[in-house]
């Protein structure tokens, strides 16, 4: 069973359009560039987690409505 995300959806896709704006800007050096890519990789991952949980909710909920 995976655990519960660590940030809420709204506050990891906001974290990653910023590191996303950062990477895409080439202003900062490489060993940054580096680390702000797995941080984006992580945010990524949990905005995944975030969605997947809901469409697991939908797909319960429809599920229910078709068996009534």
């Amino acid at each position: 069973m995976s655990k519960e995300p660590e940030l809420g959806y709204e506050a990891a896709r906001d974290e990653l359009v910023d590191v996303i704006r950062r990477l895409e800007a080439g202003s900062v050096p490489l060993s940054e560039s580096m680390a702000l890519w797995e941080r984006g990789e992580k945010l990524a991952a949990i905005c995944q987690q975030w969605l997947d949980g809901a469409k697991a909710k939908i797909d319960a909920a429809r599920g229910q409505e078709q068996g009534q």
